[in-house]
């Protein structure tokens, strides 16, 4: 109905302004007075006409005095005949300046004809714009299947292992993918199979996406990206056939790399869904199963996938055969966030001078995402502030507001609400100073981030991969400290504590219930975390202990909670004056650096 009333306006438009085309070229552009031929006659034989210009049957009459005027001639009969006929002088006639114009050209074929054929004219256009979109809704049907993949071809935008930063292990996995697309026939003569599928696996932001098409550079092969996500439409069989056309123009192009993003959003486990098994994105799922096991011995393709959710795929995926490479992706080590700084940094004017070794200790836990946004920011904010070069303080503030967000300058608090943000802040820093297993202070502020009135930055010294009890231990006391603080120095408690509170009660039930920490329980997972597919994400955890093993778990909870709470506060009470000290500075300064914190509490 919306397409109908579109070509119709259409339509009316053109019309409209064909009419006033018309009217512009036949109607003349002054007001000429007609007369008949019997008065024409008469200015004749008075001698006050001039000029008479006959075209056709239309005379045009110019008086002696500059006035004109306009007369029809007979049909049948000439002009002069037709005077005559009148009683025209001869005379005066002889006189006068008679002009015949034939009425030719594009102007009479115009008036003559526009006519007839505007209406028609406006019928068939009216027609072809109908057919038009008829013709594209057709096409869209009979490309409704196809799959929509982006094709990057060997030479375009290159991307090759030297433009990913550490992932050593995981370069070196595909490596041996690389020689397969290059050199297939030495596999094939001893008898080995090419791989068909290669699973990539990390965090988001690690670098899946990059490193395959980083694969595909090495190997100078055509690389086709698509998204699970684009298989999956309302029309069931549409994702199926979209796998089909996919595969198809691979082969195609063999040898190829086809790079399937987020393929959990299609391979999840089957059989778990309401409404059978025949939905849309089981169907899709199977179609990549089939298409996977179709390949020939020696087709020579290799199929990449990408997911931070391993976890929930189909077995049938994961099974020898289809994806049975599969590569981790680990978040970068110090040295790994170096290089990739060096090269995010590497078309961007920094200051000289500037180690970016520096920002790599101050950044554990970033993603290669992370770093790369971290740096951008820190451009932004150079010239923002209009330098021309970053200097090192753009990078650590992008460090603090990639972490918990931007400055809010306008969220001015109270005097008071700023001494009680300070002994809070202040509570944090004493104790994580005074714990040997927590991470060093780095920074304090209570300048407010989003939604953070201050913080307190804690880096570790060197990567974890492993972490211990004592160390969550020491992380729920400097969680607690700001709660102690506020309720020894005011006596009162806010709300400032909440997301202390729930961190560390989250990290005391995972020390019973995951890690098997607890003295009381032993070494014990209690709870069932097994997603439940149909239902989405997971929602709750089955209880696979009892009622009374889950009073003993919410008592050792309690336990942890308990015990880290008399620590902050064994080490705030002793160290009263410290705590006051970095408080009233906090107060004046707003801010304190790790050197002058360390000054503070007379660490060497």
């Amino acid at each position: 109905m919306k397409l109908i009333s579109k070509n119709l306006i259409y339509a009316f438009l053109i019309f409209l302004l064909l009419s006033a085309f018309f009217a512009l070229l036949t109607s003349p552009l002054e007001t000429v007075k007609e007369i008949g031929l019997s008065e024409l006659v008469q200015e004749i034989n008075k001698g006050t006409v001039e000029k008479i210009t006959v075209k056709g049957n239309d005379l045009e009459i110019a008086l002696k005095d500059g006035a004109k005027l306009s007369a029809q001639k007979e049909n049948e009969a000439s002009f002069s005949e037709s005077l005559k006929n009148y009683g025209v002088d001869s005379e005066k006639l002889a006189a006068t300046d008679i002009i015949v114009k034939q009425p030719s050209g594009f102007l009479f074929w115009l008036g003559a004809l526009l006519p007839f054929i505007l209406p028609f004219a406006l019928i068939a256009l009216f027609f072809w714009f109908m057919f038009r979109q008829a013709k594209a809704g057709t096409m869209q049907a009979f490309t409704f299947g196809r799959s929509g993949a982006r094709v990057f071809a060997p030479g375009e935008e290159k991307v090759t292992f030297k433009d990913v930063a550490g992932l050593k292990e995981a370069k070196e996995e595909l490596k041996e993918i690389v020689d397969f697309l290059k050199s297939p026939k030495k596999f094939l003569d001893i008898g080995a199979k090419i791989p068909r599928g290669v699973l990539l696996m990390g965090a988001p932001g690690t670098g899946k996406t990059l490193l395959a098409r980083a694969t595909a550079g090495e190997a100078s092969v055509p690389f086709f990206h698509i998204s699970g996500s684009e298989f999956v439409e309302m029309f069931v069989g549409v994702g199926a056939s979209r796998v089909r056309d996919l595969f198809q123009t691979a082969k195609k192009n063999a040898p190829a790399i086809v790079f399937i993003d987020e393929i959990d959003a299609v391979g999840r486990q089957r059989g778990a869904g309401l409404g059978g098994g025949h939905d849309e994105r089981e169907q899709t799922l199977n179609q990549i199963l089939v298409e996977m096991d179709g390949f020939d011995r020696d087709t020579n393709i290799i199929v990449m996938a990408a997911t931070n959710r391993p976890d929930v795929l189909d077995p049938a995926l994961l099974r020898p055969g289809r994806f049975d490479r599969r590569v981790v992706l680990d978040e970068p080590d110090i040295n790994d966030r170096e290089e990739i700084l060096k090269i995010h940094a590497a078309d961007k004017p920094l200051e000289k001078g500037i180690n970016l070794r520096r920002i790599a200790e101050r950044t554990p836990g970033f993603s290669g995402a992370d770093l790369a946004n971290l740096v951008n920011e820190a451009a932004i904010m150079a010239a923002r502030l209009g330098r021309k070069v970053i200097v090192l303080d753009d990078l650590f503030t992008s460090i603090e507001k990639v972490l918990l967000g931007p400055e809010r300058k306008s969220h001015i608090l109270s005097l008071k609400e700023k001494e009680i943000t300070a002994y809070h802040e202040a509570g944090h820093a004493l104790v994580a100073a005074s714990l040997p297993d927590s991470d060093p202070v780095h920074k304090i502020s209570i300048v407010a981030r989003g939604r953070a009135a201050g913080y307190t930055l804690k880096l570790p010294v060197e990567d974890r991969r492993l972490y211990s009890r004592s160390k969550f231990l020491a992380d729920m006391a400097v969680a607690l400290g700001g709660y102690v603080s506020e309720k020894i120095v005011f006596d009162e408690l806010t709300t400032g504590a909440s997301d202390d509170l729930q961190r560390g009660s989250d990290l005391a039930r995972r020390l019973v219930t995951q890690y098997g920490m607890s003295e009381k329980l032993g070494p014990i997972t209690f709870g069932d975390r097994q997603e439940l597919i149909f239902l989405g994400r997971e929602i709750a955890q089955e209880k696979n202990y009892s009622e009374e093993v889950a009073a003993q778990i919410d008592k050792e909870v309690a336990r942890f909670i308990g015990n880290a709470f008399k620590t902050a506060e064994k080490i705030i009470t002793e160290k009263r004056e410290k705590l006051n000290l970095i408080a009233k500075t906090l107060i004046e300064k707003e801010t304190i650096e790790r050197e002058e914190f360390e000054q503070i509490m007379g660490i060497k």
